[in-house]
């Protein structure tokens, strides 16, 4: 059984329902699945598990949050060469850039993407719902 974390920051509770459908497809494939927000998570917690996905909204000018998501990610990129990872969030403006340069952000740490990363403009729909819970079970 492979253990899978689902790491996540939400100001507004789209990105938690997002996390939520990730966790549920990662458990549809058998995995164990740990949800927990990001500042919770550390960097000597990624080695615990097979799968991480990541969630976090874009603010302000395209970027992940920076109180307590980018501080944590920025521990924990150091770590995740090899590590089988997944990215998604939400957003209300621009047109994903935040997500962008995060996947990129991600591949120069050496981490390789699971899968696609799921974005949805404000609330998730039945469509990012079912992109996340396949996100989860691409992890698991």
């Amino acid at each position: 059984m492979s253990k899978v974390a689902v790491v996540y920051w939400s100001g507004t509770g789209n990105t938690q329902a997002m996390a939520e459908a990730v966790a549920e497809g990662a458990k549809g494939k058998g995995a164990e699945v740990s949800v927990i927000e990001a500042g919770n998570f550390t960097a000597d917690q990624v080695s615990a598990y097979d799968g991480i996905a990541f969630g976090c909204p874009a603010m302000g000018d395209e970027v992940l949050e920076e109180s307590e998501f980018d501080p944590m990610f920025s521990d924990v990129e150091k770590v995740l060469s090899g590590k089988k990872i997944a990215l998604f969030g939400s957003y209300g403006w621009g047109d994903g850039q935040w997500m962008r340069d995060w996947e990129e952000r991600c591949r120069t740490a050496g981490a390789e993407l699971a899968a696609d990363s799921v974005t949805s403009n404000d609330a998730p729909g039945d469509e990012e719902t079912e992109k996340c819970r396949n996100l989860g079970a691409a992890l698991a």
